[in-house]
């Protein structure tokens, strides 16, 4: 273990302090004794503050992640840990009391208003919001957090499963939203708690996870897609017709070809602007606000466009760097409106892309149960049947984690697998039939069909 003593600790110095891929150290700072960063082999940053008690006891204190923590804030907090200790206060000891008095809805609401929360996407803030106001406050929100136990969370797992937080809800868009519960809304609401613990962990607002010892019931595997040409035909085929019956607005229609087309995310086209359109060099950048992994990583999302996708681009009747390629219907052109006779100049958003495909889904025949995220699904699935490898699929996709895209690669090793036994149980059949054996039909091979 080493220490470095700095004049002092700024936001230049932690960004200087390089991981040691061999051990952890610390970076001291000498305007505040105690007050360190510890530099972790991971790469992790975190802000201490090391002292002794009156006793002679040496205690450390994290104060908070480099990150989630500035380097200004962390010396704040420092300061007035060392303005305690002059004090004849334990810091340590004032944070476990403090913590102590905190309920499950303290920490949900110190969630809301953090930085980890803020970051994420608005449609995801909405479902963390749903899952926290309608299934972890009214099941845990009273509970001490320092006191919840694995079974407690077990309990409510058991109690969104069955339906015991189902209500309908007044909301201000639709006026009523039903809230359901079962096996799939437990596992994400559990799954989200677990995070959040995790967090408050790291902001000291917790001593531990409860949660992390609840197994949650498995994901299952979501393998809908589109399979083969017949299927991608009936969709193109539809949007086609619905758009030539005047049932679907040409920019929804495009926008859902675009998709089909490139694997891109709904949200990546449905606000695609034409500032983030470059036909001549055949693609589109995303900038990271806009897409998934962005807002963690920082650097924009460049999506290439085949031939087919461009030709579509390029036919729409463009605008300024600012205007969506696939404009929304005015927000006033909906049923009522149009019965009040009333009609908006401007689009109030992104256009809406869902509610149209459950519609184009039936019309087309395809599988039940895709959405619009199966038709990425589906290019990112061929691909890997196409022998891509999980880097390429990485890069094609937009995936945050090289993890994410080798699932298709090994869902794609298996399916051929399953092929080649097949057609070879097949041609086990026909040799048998060969040898002199009629009564053979087609001999099942070890693993197939499984």
């Amino acid at each position: 273990m080493r220490g470095i003593s700095m004049a002092k600790i700024t936001k230049r110095t932690v960004d200087a302090s390089a991981p040691d891929p061999a051990r952890r150290y610390y970076v001291w700072d000498d305007r505040i004794t105690g007050f360190g960063l510890l530099v972790l082999p991971s790469g992790v940053k975190s802000y201490i503050y090391r002292y002794r008690t009156a006793e002679g006891r040496e205690r450390r204190a994290t104060i908070g992640k480099h990150g989630e923590w500035t380097a200004d804030q962390a010396r704040e907090r420092a300061d007035q840990m060392r303005q305690a200790r002059k004090e004849g206060r334990d810091p340590l000891d004032e944070k476990a009391t403090a913590r102590a008095a905190l309920t499950v809805n303290d920490v949900l609401d110190r969630y809301l208003a953090s930085a980890r929360f803020l970051e994420k996407a608005p449609s995801t803030q909405a479902i963390d919001r749903g899952r926290i106001e309608r299934h972890l406050r009214p099941l845990l929100g009273r509970s001490f957090v320092d006191r919840l136990r694995p079974e407690d969370v077990r309990r409510a797992l058991a109690d969104i499963t069955a339906g015991k937080t189902a209500a309908k809800v007044k909301t201000k868009k639709r006026g009523l939203a039903r809230v359901t519960g079962g096996a799939t809304t437990a596992r994400d609401t559990i799954g989200l708690l677990r995070a959040i613990l995790n967090w408050a962990v790291s902001e000291d607002l917790a001593a531990g996870n409860p949660a992390a010892a609840v197994k949650l019931p498995s994901a299952g595997r979501r393998e809908t897609f589109l399979e083969g040409k017949d299927d991608y035909a009936r969709l193109f085929k539809t949007l086609d017709r619905m758009q030539a019956e005047k049932r679907l607005r040409a920019p929804v229609a495009e926008a859902i070809r675009v998709i089909a087309l490139t694997g891109a995310r709904r949200g990546e086209i449905a606000g695609l602007t034409w500032g983030q359109v470059d036909l001549k060099a055949g693609r589109l950048v995303i900038p990271p606000a806009g897409h998934k992994s962005g807002r963690r990583t920082g650097k924009p999302r460049v999506i290439e466009l085949p031939a087919a996708a461009q030709a579509i681009i390029a036919r729409q009747p463009g605008g300024e760097p600012g205007d969506y390629v696939f404009p929304p219907a005015p927000s006033g052109q909906g049923r009522r409106a149009r019965k009040a006779g009333t009609v908006a100049e401007k689009p109030a958003g992104p256009v809406d892309l869902s509610h149209p495909w459950r519609t184009i889904r039936v019309e087309a025949e395809l599988p039940e149960g895709i959405g619009l995220h199966g038709l990425r699904h589906s290019l990112a699935s061929h691909m890997a049947m196409a022998g891509a490898q999980a880097a390429e699929i990485q890069a094609a996709m937009g995936h945050a984690t090289i993890a994410m895209s080798a699932r298709y690669v090994h869902w794609a090793t298996d399916a051929q697998r399953k092929l080649a036994e097949r057609a070879a149980s097949v041609a086990l059949a026909g040799l048998a039939k060969a040898s002199g054996d009629d009564s053979a039909d087609v001999v099942s091979l070890p693993g197939a069909g499984k």
